[in-house]
């Protein structure tokens, strides 16, 4: 009975990570609008990458977590260079091709891509209930993306850019989840945050001309960007994914776009409509299906008294579920 209570606490703190990681996530698109009109794509993300590292950094010293084990580093270089370097260049110049509703609905077959290596490389099987709420989240991402992308075409390199951005951003999570059976999840973001900075120094001349003449909300806006959406969302990610499967993360997601309409509406002023909305939806419904545990609580059966048939019978179920 004690390694069945310890679960429920965890999903719940893990929930919590997951929805302040998606919640920070979502409000960067907002800060890469406004940013990305001053700064080029590898020198916003640059500058996010060396304000996050010198957060995290600091956050690892007081804790004093040191170097992660041998064991982690071959998921952190990977998800440095595709997730944090490759991943975050490709976002930001796709953005600045395509309109923002053709980007969120490309960027989001990310989770599918998690959950179909997940699936395959970490051997995390694909759930019925997982797939189903993924279908219905990828049909309310492609309503979103569909319902702002306006009338003019998209960029096919913009296109395929934010493609690139999702291939990086799934291969960068699932080398995550095995590195974190080894490192904490502030090694592992610190750590990828820097390899990731490093990988964007040939961009360090574009942020310096730049950061001299861009006004101080742009650079407001990039330094939020690695202080919130970096430093504490990916560190709160990787907590969340070490309790968690990636499939379920991959799909906790789907949310984003979601998020991303209401802000932009508060923020920026771009009020959705009636069919953006009901996109919005749909993905919040899919995100509460993928995780809901409703078929494995029925599966639980409160235990048996010591000494009776009844006990005898659980035990050898139990043990057949654990084969």
């Amino acid at each position: 009975m004690q390694q069945e209570s310890r679960p429920a606490g965890i999903d719940k703190l893990a929930m919590a990570a997951a929805t302040i990681t998606v919640v920070l996530w979502a409000s960067a698109f907002v800060s890469i609008r406004s940013a990305g009109a001053e700064y080029s794509p590898g020198a916003l993300a640059l500058g996010r990458l060396l304000s996050g590292t010198v957060v995290l950094g600091g956050l690892l010293l007081i804790r004093r977590e040191g170097l992660p084990p041998r064991g982690a580093w071959p998921g952190i270089v990977t998800a440095g260079i595709l997730w944090f370097g490759a991943y975050m260049v490709a976002l930001n110049w796709g953005e600045q091709l395509v309109d923002a509703g053709t980007a969120a609905l490309v960027v989001n077959i990310g989770p599918i891509l998690i959950a179909l290596l997940g699936g395959w490389l970490l051997k995390e099987g694909l759930p019925p209930r997982l797939m189903a709420g993924m279908a219905v989240s990828f049909a309310g991402a492609a309503v979103v993306g569909l319902s702002m992308s306006g009338e003019g075409s998209s960029s096919v390199i913009g296109v395929l850019l934010c493609l690139f951005a999702a291939v990086t951003y799934a291969s960068g999570v699932v080398s995550q989840k095995p590195a974190l059976r080894h490192a904490s999840a502030l090694q592992f973001t610190t750590f990828a945050c820097a390899i990731g900075a490093l990988v964007c120094l040939p961009f360090s001349g574009q942020l310096v001309a730049q950061a001299a003449e861009a006004p101080a909300g742009a650079t407001a806006n990039m330094i939020y960007l690695g202080v919130f959406p970096t430093a504490i969302a990916f560190t709160t990610w990787g907590y969340a994914l070490a309790r968690t499967s990636a499939g379920k993360m991959g799909a906790t997601t789907y949310a984003a776009p979601a998020l991303v309409v209401l802000m932009s509406w508060l923020f920026l002023g771009e009020v959705p409509g009636l069919i953006t909305l009901a996109g919005g939806v749909l993905c919040l419904t899919g995100v509460a299906v993928s995780r809901s545990t409703r078929g494995l609580r029925r599966r639980t059966a409160p235990a048996p008294a010591p000494g009776t048939a009844e006990e005898s019978r659980s035990g050898l179920v139990e043990a057949h579920t654990r084969d």
